[in-house]
């Protein structure tokens, strides 16, 4: 148990001298310019990502902020794992900040709290233009991009932030929600998806919400691939094969998500892929190989209250990650498609399917009650 947790990264709260003072000796900008022997996989890492950067598909920022009197990651904010200065250090282009609830909160207090939350994220980005920038479509993301910023996606949010009503899907989507995870309502359970729950999909897929699969059952994850028109993610699963954990998926799964053109982003948790950098490249390798190398994403799942194996300990560190797939042998145009171009031909696949629902389809007007009842 002692050798595990030496391996795992310590939140500053619990140990504040965890961190040294100085530069730290394997930053980018801290290293002499004469490479060692494992340092070329690390430059020819930051290159890689200097023109492919990493889209991230889970942050916790939003609600680890909620519990700071004052914050600025312009600055850098040592009570968190993701800041501006270490989100350029790691090449992060574009994340997903989770809109997740505590467990137990149903009904008006679930959609009160997604909407302070909103609130919160639309502040932090007003007050880091120089960092941040709101986006809602692949262009928004490439416009940040191009104007050196980090492009802010909302969601995955809670499906129990619906209060089982579409009215407020729409009205979330007009806020900016673009992914719900799709468990924790009765109408997606471990039996799968209900009648209501096909027609919320068939709206996210009008709206252009994406299906976030992770932690699903088995049954509503087959129900979604075969109802959904779009393309879904699991935002933080790996595989169970190398590791048993409910949010992981099983390699039939694997097998089915690639076949749907669907997107399995890897969290680079201790708790679901391992202790170490090597861990979680051979979650990676096992789903590149089972789905497709336009399948699989990387989930940082940073400022979630979980474990990090201490190469990963924070958002600066995923050239470590593209330097191991390197050793490894992982070409160019597959560590693009992993940092980068899945996310944004899953988003522009999630436009398009939107545009053309649109054309033959009205707002739908179902309740829980008449298709559930």
């Amino acid at each position: 148990m002692a050798d595990l947790q030496d391996e795992l990264h310590t939140p500053p709260e619990v140990d504040p001298f965890d961190e040294p003072a100085e530069p730290r000796p394997d930053s980018h900008e801290a290293r002499p310019h004469a490479a060692g022997p494992d340092e070329a996989p690390l430059e020819r890492a930051h290159a890689l990502l200097a023109l492919h950067p990493v889209a991230d598909g889970y942050s916790g920022l939003p609600w680890a902020l909620r519990h700071l009197h004052w914050f600025d990651l312009e600055l850098g904010e040592c009570a968190v794992d993701t800041d501006l200065p270490r989100l350029r250090e790691g090449h992060v282009g574009a994340l997903l900040w989770s809109l997740h609830l505590p467990e137990g909160l149903r009904g008006e207090r679930a959609v009160g709290a997604t909407l302070d939350q909103l609130d919160l994220v639309r502040t932090v980005v007003r007050n880091h233009p120089e960092g941040l920038r709101l986006a809602g479509t692949v262009g928004q993301i490439t416009d940040a991009r191009n104007c050196g910023r980090v492009a802010v996606l909302l969601g995955p949010a809670s499906a129990a932030s619906l209060g089982d009503s579409l009215g407020i899907l729409r009205s979330l989507h007009a806020l900016g929600l673009r992914a719900l995870t799709l468990t924790g309502a009765s109408w997606a359970s471990e039996a799968g998806l209900t009648r209501f729950g096909e027609e919320v999909l068939r709206e996210m897929n009008r709206l252009g919400v994406l299906a976030d699969l992770s932690g699903a059952s088995a049954d509503t994850i087959r129900r979604v691939l075969a109802v959904s028109k779009a393309p879904v993610l699991c935002t933080r699963s790996a595989a169970r094969a190398l590791r048993p954990h409910p949010a992981n998926l099983p390699d039939e799964l694997l097998v089915e998500l690639g076949a749907a053109k669907g997107l399995c982003m890897v969290p680079l948790t201790a708790e679901q892929t391992g202790t170490t950098v090597r861990d979680v490249a051979d979650h990676l390798d096992h789903v590149r190989a089972l789905a497709g190398a336009q399948c699989v994403g990387l989930s940082g799942t940073y400022d979630a209250g979980t474990a990090h194996p201490r190469e990963l300990r924070d958002a600066s560190r995923y050239p470590h990650l593209v330097a191991e797939l390197l050793r490894r042998g992982w070409s160019e145009t597959d560590l693009a498609l992993l940092t980068w171009e899945n996310v944004q031909r899953v988003l522009r696949d999630g436009e398009f399917t939107a545009r053309a629902a649109q054309m033959r389809r009205e707002p739908s007007t179902a309740k829980i009650a008449d298709l559930d009842g």
